[in-house]
């Protein structure tokens, strides 16, 4: 005889919503959407339907007088006032599995090319961080095949590492440089605030077919809405996150945070933030360690990231750039001085700095690499007079050094794009110097 399980029904006729609660548009003022009649949470997604019957997505991000204020991630072109507008009573997520690979997302991490991800497992956007003490250490290196990297600047896998840069010095080909070379399981790249023309360029040009083929993109371009960008870093997050929980070493690089800090910004001032630094609100300062703390080492997998950061005006000390380097676990700070000098990647060794090389890599390894790094600050602070004819040799048995290890420390930090260095042959290099 067949029996019935009427516990089980009954909790679902509980869970059913018999009734539709929807609430309606009373004003747009700027990028926002104040509803009423809607009970949600922030961070819960709603369905505004426009006079034309097209469907937008909103994010609720605040609260006024008991009006809802949404975020729409598309233009707010064909909302009316009364337009309808119905919660969902779920916040976004982003469907991940492993034929991602390959594929170029958009901010909320739907295929581009409309791919329909079926029976893909979802991940929250806004995932907490792994317990610090469940972390496991950083203890190997992971290899980029760069040797400016590799050699002066090691980096472990999970190590956390933001490239800081002025505009149009090469931030963009050295991720595409590291793409393609590093020891890494998988790449999750997320360009926010991208030109729209950068992103073709940079998937074709700087990544290439070899690249793409173990990678996933994110792109959320800056003619955007502020927070398509602002989840695009979380989206790209949350799918590193997913491989890193396979047990991969993933290495996930994100370009830029600026414009991530750019677009929360945004979103503060128009709900009411007030400034503080520069124009920044004080929660573009919250969302940042928030974000950079999901990557990094866990108990099964490892995330390794790389965060660029374009500083205002090629100063190093502004707002973002400095919050940055305060929670990364090391800098590589790019200069157009360098650049101009047609050295690429122009990386300006004295500037930057690793936090863990001092723990992953050999006694003569760091020992050549201090050596080096002094050749280059005493030959930094003797240039002008060199340059100028008024230094004689013999005069300075340091600076007589360095004038003669200048070329090839040079020649060992200059490398072609296409050019490809595995850490022994880096090593072996270096020690020749």
């Amino acid at each position: 005889m067949y029996k019935v399980d009427f516990d089980n029904m009954i909790s679902l006729i509980k869970k059913t919503k018999t009734l539709k609660v929807t609430g309606k548009v009373t004003k747009v003022v700027g990028l926002t959407v104040e509803v009423e009649g809607i009970k949600a949470f922030v961070g819960e997604v709603c369905t505004i339907i426009t006079i034309n019957d097209r469907q937008i997505q909103a994010e609720v991000v605040g609260f006024r007088d008991g009006i809802a204020i949404l975020m729409p991630f598309e233009n707010t072109f064909g909302i009316a006032p009364g337009s309808e507008v119905i919660s969902t009573g779920k916040a976004l997520t982003v469907k991940v599995s492993d034929s991602l690979l390959g594929r170029v997302l958009d901010g909320l991490g739907r295929d581009m090319n409309g791919y329909d991800f079926k029976g893909a497992e979802e991940y929250k956007l806004d995932r907490d961080p792994p317990n610090p003490l469940l972390r496991k250490r950083i203890d190997s290196i992971m290899t980029t095949g760069v040797r400016a990297i590799d050699g002066l600047l090691t980096c472990g896998i999970g190590q956390r590492i933001g490239i800081f840069a002025g505009s149009g010095v090469g931030k963009s080909t050295l991720l595409g440089m590291i793409a393609k070379y590093a020891d890494a399981d998988v790449n999750v790249i997320a360009l926010i605030g991208e030109r729209g023309r950068e992103v073709k360029e940079f998937i074709e040009k700087d990544l290439g077919p070899e690249g793409l083929k173990k990678s996933v993109v994110v792109v959320a371009t800056s003619d955007q809405s502020p927070i398509m960008r602002l989840k695009g870093a979380y989206a790209a997050t949350s799918i590193a996150e997913y491989f890193r929980d396979k047990g991969l070493n993933v290495m996930m690089m994100m370009d830029s945070v600026t414009r991530f800090a750019m677009a929360q910004r945004e979103i503060g001032l128009t709900i009411g933030e007030p400034p503080a630094t520069k124009g920044y609100t004080p929660s573009v300062f919250a969302m940042l360690p928030r974000l950079m703390e999901r990557t990094g080492r866990s108990e099964v997998g490892s995330i390794t990231a790389f965060y660029t950061v374009l500083v205002d005006g090629d100063d190093m000390n502004e707002p973002i750039a400095d919050a940055t380097r305060g929670i990364l676990d090391g800098h590589i700070v790019f200069s157009r001085k360098i650049a101009a000098k047609n050295h690429y990647p122009a990386i300006d060794i004295n500037s930057s700095v690793s936090r863990l090389m001092s723990q992953i890599a050999e006694s003569d390894v760091k020992a050549k690499a201090g050596e080096i790094r002094d050749l280059l600050a005493t030959h930094k602070e003797s240039e002008d007079l060199i340059n100028i004819g008024a230094y004689q040799k013999g005069a300075n048995h340091k600076v007589d050094k360095a004038i003669d290890a200048i070329d090839s420390i040079n020649d060992f930090l200059k490398q072609k794009v296409d050019e490809y260095s595995s850490l022994d042959d880096t090593f072996t290099k270096m020690m020749s110097i």
